[in-house]
């Protein structure tokens, strides 16, 4: 069936053009505009209407939305005075600083007293050495120059997860609690997780102006489901004894609640305080697009000026500043042990608060004396180190010396592999694209993934985007392939070779912990803009989760099934080829998935340098502030993610479902 589809979809790519004129059935291969329904100007007009005329008797709506904004700057100023501008009196020009922030010094001892009590819990001789990490990762902050600018985005961070946190332990809890409710938000969370993060910004721009606290709200909305989707989880997974015991204990449903669930599900719970902080740092960049400043806006600035060191510099600070974060919530996530927790609030209350009290103290010993001593309030410049130049002085020497090479590499991967993929694509009647993805649907999961499938991509018919999308599916197929055939080997190396696995385990994770704007710098420097450097970006981008999965699907193979295939006399080339590499598919296509997810969400930010699919038509809608226009491309590009996440999971189920 799949051979048949497969030559029956390359002659219809050919020919169909031909065919259609021949027939007068234009329609077959350009969806008529007539025939459009008209959703982007509907949402549009709706969004201008909710903001100018729409009000709730004393006050309209758009007073409404800025009151909103004008409570959650309270707050967000507060914090960034405290890390970055201090406290002033007076506006503008005249304003005149009452207090400064927090010392750079007092921000590491903060830091490093933050450590120690996350592991304060833990009875081992290395419970230090999180304080002492933690400590260096800020400390690098300020010897590289990028201080100032990590003191804004902590600022907002230090605002946003809270609201990401309790937004969703509150939803999760309802989920809980009332399994319709749970059934009713999932699809929304789906769709949430899949659709670009730009296409949140223009609504947000008009209902809350630009901005911060914008920035702040849409850092907000696109970390809150993963929280959503952990409290549910966690909650489901607390021991039913425990709630019996409440229940015997007398307490009320509010009581069972707050008073044993939640605390039993804590655990869980900072797993997904977790996701929230790193969600949120992913967000600054684009984030800044809006309003926000800090690191983000360095890296936004710098792509713009295609600067690759100050880009560099500013991405690696994200990284340096998401890990140590990323580790000390961690810590806090694997408090479990509640004997030791009893245990530490026994201590005497100077023993117990120590290290606050140690905070307290360099808080008013650095404040005051950065009064007398500048360096003690202030990094001073003249201390600071710099790998700009090195960085631009690489890529300069790799375009000087290996310019051929680089348009030799470019041209041929263009001319027979990208070209050939986009034009096939293109060439494919609608109508036969739907009744694929159909079939295809009711082979892996029955007819309603089938139906799922003609809907959703139905949709991104009427809607006008078909040539667009087709353009978004070529750009995320070829990169998706390249990231598999340069992934899936270096899995399987990392899964055989224990000195291999080190060193492509530490490359895998440098790729995945830097920004994904950071990609586009040195791939613009090097290819200029278009379709091959968007390429290049994405498969560096999306590459980690091939490499994971291919690795983990390797290893967790029963090793019964390797001793029978040893026992029968099979190579270690065909142990590989006829045993493990069969059990391992159905983990390595799930790989492949979050392959095609990060390849997606990559896509829009690729828009910047030049593309020409959904993603650019995103981000043309946030900067005419095009509600209509920015919301539908959006879900397209939501669409074509769920259609793959749920043909590949069906796959994926089916190819298990065999192999048992």
């Amino acid at each position: 069936m799949w051979l048949l589809l497969f030559f029956a979809s390359l002659i219809l790519a050919a020919n169909a053009k031909g065919w259609s004129k021949i027939l007068g059935m234009k329609w077959v291969m350009k969806y008529p505009a007539g025939w459009r329904l008209p959703l982007k100007s509907h949402i549009t007009n709706g969004m201008e209407w909710l903001v100018e005329e729409a009000s709730f008797g004393l006050f309209t709506f758009k007073e409404f939305t800025r009151g909103i904004a004008y409570l959650l700057e309270l707050p967000l100023d507060f914090a960034t005075a405290i890390f970055s501008t201090g406290f002033r009196s007076g506006l503008g020009n005249e304003a005149v600083q009452v207090l400064p922030p927090i010392s750079w010094i007092a921000v590491i001892i903060i830091v490093f007293a933050i450590g120690h009590f996350a592991r304060a819990m833990k009875l081992t001789p290395a419970k230090m050495s999180l304080a002492i990490f933690a400590m260096l990762c800020f400390l690098y902050l300020a010897v590289f120059g990028q201080w100032e600018s990590s003191m804004i985005t902590l600022s907002s961070i230090v605002i946003a997860v809270p609201m990401g946190v309790i937004g969703g332990v509150l939803i999760g809890t309802c989920g809980y609690r009332w399994p319709k409710f749970e059934k009713a938000i999932s699809p929304l969370l789906d769709l949430m997780q899949t659709m670009p993060i730009f296409a949140y910004l223009v609504p947000i721009l008009f209902l809350f102006g630009f901005g911060p606290v914008a920035a702040m709200i849409a850092t907000v909305i696109y970390a809150m489901p993963p929280m959503v989707r952990i409290t549910i989880m966690a909650l489901k997974n607390v021991p039913s004894e425990i709630v019996d015991f409440g229940y015997m204990a007398g307490c009320t449903r509010r009581q069972l609640m707050w008073k044993v669930l939640v605390p039993s599900a804590a655990p869980g719970l900072m797993v997904g305080v977790n996701q929230v902080i790193m969600l949120s740092l992913n967000m600054v960049i684009i984030a800044s697009m809006i309003g926000a400043g800090g690191l983000g806006y360095d890296v936004l600035t710098s792509l713009r000026r295609l600067d690759i060191g100050g880009g560099l510099e500013a991405g690696v600070a994200i990284v340096v500043l998401a890990i140590a974060l990323d580790r000390l919530s961690q810590a806090f996530a694997e408090q479990n042990d509640m004997a030791l927790v009893h245990h530490h609030a026994q201590k005497p209350f100077l023993k117990r608060h120590q290290w606050s009290l140690i905070s307290g103290a360099a808080i008013l010993f650095f404040g005051i004396g950065g009064y007398v001593v500048d360096a003690f309030q202030i990094y001073p410049e003249s201390w600071e180190v710099t790998t700009a130049s090195f960085w631009e002085a690489s890529v300069k020497y790799l375009n000087v010396n290996f310019y051929d090479q680089f348009e030799a590499l470019k041209t041929a991967l263009l001319t027979t592999f990208m070209i050939p993929v986009k034009r096939f694509l293109l060439g494919l009647p609608w109508p036969w694209v739907c009744v694929m993805l159909a079939l295809i649907g009711w082979q892996l999961g029955g007819w309603r993934l089938s139906l799922l499938c003609v809907v959703l991509s139905l949709f991104i018919v009427v809607t006008g985007q078909w040539q667009k999308a087709m353009i978004t599916v070529y750009l995320c197929s070829i990169s998706v392939v390249i990231a598999g055939l340069i992934g899936v080997p270096l899995g399987i190396l990392a899964a055989e070779k224990p000195t291999a696995n080190r060193i492509i385990q530490g490359a895998i994770d440098t790729l995945q912990t830097l920004p994904s704007f950071v990609y586009l710098i040195p791939v613009v420097m090097l290819f200029r803009v278009g379709d091959f450097a968007a390429m290049i970006a994405v498969v560096l981008y999306a590459l980690a989760p091939a490499v994971r999965y291919t690795i983990h699907g390797l290893r967790q193979i029963d090793p019964s099934l390797i001793e029978a295939g040893i026992v029968s006399g099979c190579t270690k080339r065909q142990l590989l080829w006829k045993v493990k590499l069969p059990i391992a598919v159905p983990e390595i296509l799930l790989g492949m998935n979050q392959t095609v997810m990060l390849a997606i969400s990559m896509l829009v930010i690729t828009a910047l340098v030049g593309t020409r699919d959904l993603g650019q038509e995103v981000y043309i809608a946030l900067t005419k502030a095009d509600t209509g226009r920015g919301l539908i491309a959006g879900l397209s590009i939501a669409f074509i993610a769920i259609i793959a996440d749920r043909l590949i999971n069906a796959g994926a189920k089916k190819l298990r479902q065999r192999h048992h």
